[in-house]
């Protein structure tokens, strides 16, 4: 495999950590509904982490599949490692 520069892996944390601040908002709004600030923030890291994935796949290519991120020209899919594999 090839070396990855230390920003890839970077980029992908910061990804994980939005994506986590979202299940766990999710799972307090569930019981919280009435909660605005709440999900007034979980709108906030939906777009962050909306803004990351776009980021990261502009500089690395496509982090899901199926029609979730978008191919370029040379289908590029299979050519960099894929996330679940660093």
């Amino acid at each position: 495999m090839k070396q990855l520069p230390d920003d890839y892996y970077q980029c992908l944390s910061n990804i994980q950590a939005a994506d986590f601040v979202l299940v766990e908002l999710t799972l307090y709004l569930d019981t919280h509904q009435d909660d605005i600030q709440a999900m007034e923030q979980f709108n906030q890291y939906a777009q962050y982490s909306k803004q990351l994935k776009q980021e990261f796949e502009a500089k690395y290519g496509p982090l899901l599949q199926y029609g979730n991120s978008y191919t370029d020209a040379n289908w590029s899919w299979a050519k960099s490692p894929w996330p679940w594999q660093v």
